[in-house]
């Protein structure tokens, strides 16, 4: 999955010399996390609103009439954004996106094409990934497996036995985990590796004859949610 797939893409974008306080209220009315400053063309910052916040936390905690004067009529944009702010491109995968964010604990990158300021992603469109991997949008059940090593066919055996149940798959995703990793040291054989836990989504009536099923196979169950119908909103 690439990060052009999920960015929001044509973002609203600001100038260096925009009040503060009138990039405060498009965030605000156009409820956004974060402003690319565009100059010339450019990438040149990002106005974020933790940006704001801290600022507005400053102004309010010395509570000086001048300060607040100051924040409202004659801070601008470029005096508080991030400069060179750490982007990802638009050809980058999500996988790639996510390591970034971790690394550097930041929650929105600009995303370029080349120079070119294509889009925006941020923590919201993640969350849309997480739940279309665990199937909150599509009202599907979800079995989180007991963690197995994943060599190959595995993963065929597991939709094999939930299928010959009457599961219509929508979704398998390996999620690696840490607390299964071998110890510091330690060599895991060439040929497997490491445990993983597996999240089956999928859609049936009954999810316990699935549930069932690939108990039967040996694919226990960590976790099981199974969602009720929706109710229809007349």
């Amino acid at each position: 999955m690439h990060v052009r797939n999920w960015m929001q893409a044509r973002p609203m974008t600001i100038a260096g010399d925009v009040l503060v306080s009138e990039a405060k209220r498009l965030m605000s009315e156009h409820r956004l996390h974060a402003l690319p400053v565009v100059e010339g063309g450019r990438l040149r910052g990002l106005v974020t609103r933790a940006n704001l916040l801290r600022m507005g936390q400053f102004v309010l905690r010395t509570q000086n009439p001048d300060e607040f004067d100051y924040f409202v009529t004659r801070l601008r944009v470029r005096d508080i954004m991030v400069r060179n702010p750490a982007s990802v491109q638009a050809s980058d995968t999500m996988a790639h996106c996510l390591r970034k964010g971790q690394e550097l604990g930041v929650a929105q990158f600009p995303v370029l094409d080349g120079d070119e300021l294509v889009g925006v992603i941020s923590a919201n469109e993640i969350f849309q990934l997480a739940a279309h991997c665990v199937g909150a949008t599509e009202n599907d059940h979800v079995v989180m497996l007991s963690p197995l090593r994943l060599a190959p066919g595995v993963l065929a055996r597991v939709c094999a036995a939930a299928e010959a149940a009457g599961a219509a798959l929508h979704g398998l995703y390996p999620v690696g985990s840490s607390d299964t990793a071998q110890p510091e040291g330690a060599e895991a054989p060439a040929a497997l590796s490491a445990p993983a836990r597996v999240i089956v989504r999928f859609g049936t009536a009954d999810p316990q004859p699935v549930i069932d099923a690939l108990a039967a196979a040996g694919f226990a169950a960590l976790d099981a949610v199974a969602e009720p119908p929706r109710q229809r909103v007349a």
